[in-house]
């Protein structure tokens, strides 16, 4: 006799669905393998996602025909994007959300996502932060790290700003004063991490500044100080140059990508890391500056 499973099982049914061990079931629940929810008190699974998560663990899952990417904004990643997905037409699906580092990680671990971008403070210092960042989030043991480039990251601000730094009659602190208006990014952001870590030592606070607005991206950041919205905020090297802005560089940043194990070889997360080491996308991000392509491509971290 066939046994008829509901649309929800509890941990018991799906041990018998799955033909494992009740306490493995509650395992990969816990690392966020298996999709679940609690929001009852006790583990439920949805039997429609389950089936789906049997099917994604089959030749590298059968989702080939999409490719959605989460997390950190940089131009030259959209440019990579937008060009495959121009080349791709109609057979398959690739989009770039700028979330920030932090929610692009949960909407990965949710599984909402196939890759996340993320930078997370100094580059000299990436090898340590985003391992340690990355374990904060479940489903974080089947992620693999990747590296897509170093790049320059420090304040976006007019030409005539940049001008007066440049020529030593605006020190970059004076630009804390309360007369200049900030374009901030979303909580989570790396640019934000980067630009508190900056303000801390000079013993200010985001707090502390005068706020025009909170972006959601790079781009709507620029916008803002393109437009005269906004004096400055901070952004990458490569945003600025997009806008053709001024740039006060404050530090090198690795700019990483997070990556499944189980979907890593598929074709379009393969193309996507192919592109980076394209010479054609590797001179578009020269013309933008502050690039640094050395280690493009190559595996940083993976939890064993």
């Amino acid at each position: 006799m066939t046994t008829r499973f509901p649309e929800f099982m509890n941990a018991k049914q799906v041990a018998e669905y799955l033909d494992l061990n009740e306490k493995k079931v509650y395992s990969l629940a816990n690392d966020a393998l298996l999709p679940a929810t609690k929001v009852t008190g006790k583990w439920l699974f949805p039997k429609s996602m389950l089936d789906k998560w049997l099917l994604e663990s089959c030749h590298n899952g059968v989702l080939n025909d999409r490719l959605l990417i989460a997390g950190s904004d940089d131009p030259l990643l959209q440019m990579v994007v937008g060009k495959m997905a121009n080349q791709l037409g109609s057979t398959a699906l690739v989009g770039y959300t700028s979330t920030g580092t932090r929610q692009g990680l949960a909407m990965l671990s949710k599984g909402h996502v196939d890759i996340c971008a993320i930078h997370w403070g100094h580059a000299e210092e990436a090898a340590l932060r985003h391992p340690a960042l990355l374990q904060q989030y479940p489903g974080h043991k089947n992620w693999v790290l990747i590296h897509a480039f170093e790049r320059q990251q420090g304040l976006v601000v007019s030409h005539d700003i940049a001008e007066a730094v440049n020529s030593r009659s605006l020190n970059p602190q004076e630009l804390l004063a309360s007369r200049w208006r900030w374009a901030l990014r979303q909580e989570g952001a790396g640019s934000m991490r980067a630009l508190e870590e900056w303000l801390h030592g000079h013993a200010f606070n985001i707090s502390m500044l005068t706020k025009a607005d909170t972006c959601n991206s790079e781009r709507e950041l620029a916008s803002y100080i393109a437009r005269g919205l906004a004096d400055v905020g901070c952004a990458s090297q490569s945003t600025a140059g997009e806008f053709g802005l001024g740039f006060i560089p404050l530090c090198r940043e690795a700019f990483d990508l997070v990556i499944p194990k189980n979907i890593y070889f598929r074709t379009l997360q393969q193309q996507l890391l192919q592109s980076l080491s394209d010479m054609e996308i590797q001179a578009k991000g020269d013309q933008l500056g502050g690039y640094n392509f050395a280690r493009s491509g190559k595996q940083v971290w993976s939890a064993n």
